[in-house]
């Protein structure tokens, strides 16, 4: 009987001109931006491993010059594109695509795409994210606002429980009706979201298969909970009408108020500074030192233990250049500022998502939006990965060429000179991306609310169900 329904629901659906024009719209959307966000991603992908190339080029052929004067030329890491960002892109147009790395100093990221945008893109980057998150529970709600109230105005609700139907069958078949309707719009984007995929490499792939799996299973919890808000909704409401216009404000709330409203209320309850006065709050730490111990007390407390452990009593009798230790020295004070400064930068940025995750219990949106980005590698979360990563080579660069001026400049000096070999010596920043499994761990609270908005949608449905009444 459940199946009879439900076939019966999916034939009315897409003999329904509604369902043929909205969903037509909406699969034409799902899968043109599919195709421009796998153009864009593999234009991205191709200029990231051009510039790393020709930024390791320039490295290597910068000439003779003195150890440290290399580590003041520096170098750029570019940031990858996540693996799935042509389906959400997240916060890439955001946070900054490149940072120079350079002795003394961790620079903040440059190059946001979001800057150059035009006013239009203000309002949000059209994505197929954006599409199942916003327009596809618009379609459930204009489908299935009259699957009971509907059908109750008609009489053909008194009809059919006349002949003996019970109610839940009634319920279930008409979700699984809901959800065929659906899957004649998701399964053509989602073989060709498998279809680009599979064109990535083989590293993109690997961790990209299950991401994608897992993002197909939070959207269907996401699409689902719609599905039993509407039909919820349709049982008790008293007219088609009554439910339709309530379903709409429900959407607008979740899909397009609560988003907003969630930002604001991130940002006020864990406000991050600006850039100038991140600077200036470093530049002004940095003046009283750590624990009131300033840069010169820190060096000449290094500098004793230096000299006690080779046994001598001035530097000049060292066994190894005193300049290019001392600019080890001066790399470890400095980072422990840098380290102080955007560990709390970066712990207010992950409060405000973790707000958000909390959010989702309220309204679902947030929820599917804050795993879809994690899945997509395109959060913040994916963003402090690779900025962290992309630290740890600078220091690891600059410590390699400034062992190399403390072992072998000798008396030289600053005199000494590294050439194209030490140049082609130095390490190689090759950023490794987490697995899905790491993304998953950081949205529990977002997983949890999805999962809860399912099943007290399934039960307010079934509820209302039992009781649904032909009058």
């Amino acid at each position: 009987m459940v199946m009879r329904i439900a076939r019966k629901e999916l034939l009315e659906m897409t003999r329904d001109g509604r369902f043929r024009v909205a969903g037509g719209i909406i699969l034409l959307l799902l899968l043109t931006v599919l195709g421009l966000g796998w153009r864009r991603h593999a234009d991205v992908t191709n200029a990231h491993e051009i510039a790393m190339a020709q930024e390791r080029e320039i490295w290597e052929s910068q000439g003779e010059k003195s150890p440290h004067s290399a580590a003041h030329y520096g170098v750029y890491a570019f940031k990858p594109t996540g693996r799935l960002a042509f389906f959400d892109p997240g916060t890439e147009a955001y946070t900054g695509v490149t940072v120079w790395l350079e002795a003394h100093k961790q620079n903040q990221f440059l190059y946001r795409p979001a800057r150059d945008g035009n006013t239009l893109q203000r309002f949000g980057e059209l994505t197929a994210a954006a599409v199942l998150q916003l327009l596809l529970p618009l379609l459930i709600i204009l489908l299935a606002f009259s699957a009971f109230a509907g059908e109750r105005e008609s009489g053909t609700l008194r009809q059919v429980l006349s002949l003996g139907v019970r109610r839940r069958d009634l319920a279930v078949g008409k979700a699984l009706g809901i959800a065929g309707a659906l899957a004649l719009l998701l399964v053509p984007a989602v073989l060709l979201g498998s279809a680009i995929l599979t064109a990535a490499t083989a590293d993109s792939a690997s961790g990209g298969l299950m991401r994608m799996l897992l993002l197909a299973g939070v959207y269907l919890l996401y699409l689902g909970a719609f599905v039993g808000v509407t039909l919820a909704v349709s049982a008790k409401a008293p007219s088609a009408r009554f439910a339709l216009v309530a379903l709409l404000g429900f959407w607008v709330f979740v899909c397009l108020g609560a988003p907003r409203a969630a930002t604001d209320l991130a940002k006020a309850l864990h406000p991050t500074p600006s850039a100038q006065e991140f600077a200036a709050a470093l530049a002004d730490e940095k003046e009283v030192g750590i624990d009131g111990v300033d840069y010169e007390d820190f060096l000449e407390a290094r500098k004793q233990e230096l000299l006690a452990e080779h046994g001598v009593e001035d530097v000049e009798a060292l066994p190894i250049n005193y300049a290019g230790w001392r600019f080890n020295v001066s790399e470890e004070y400095s980072n422990q500022f840098f380290d102080s400064h955007y560990a709390r930068l970066w712990d207010q940025y992950e409060a405000q998502d973790g707000f958000r995750q909390k959010l989702g219990f309220v309204a679902p949106l947030l929820a599917v939006r804050s795993l879809s980005m994690s899945l997509a590698g395109s959060d913040f979360a994916h963003f402090r990965w690779f900025a962290e990563q992309a630290e740890q080579y600078r220091r690891k660069l600059i410590a390699f060429l400034n062992d190399d001026m403390r072992d072998n400049a000798g008396v030289a000096g600053f005199s000494y000179r590294g050439d194209q070999r030490l140049w082609s010596e130095a390490p190689v920043f090759v950023h490794e991306a987490p697995n899905p499994l790491w993304a998953m761990s950081r949205q529990f609270a977002a997983l949890v609310a999805l999962l809860l908005w399912l099943l007290i949608s399934a039960f307010l449905a079934w509820g209302a169900a039992a009781r649904l009444e032909a009058y």
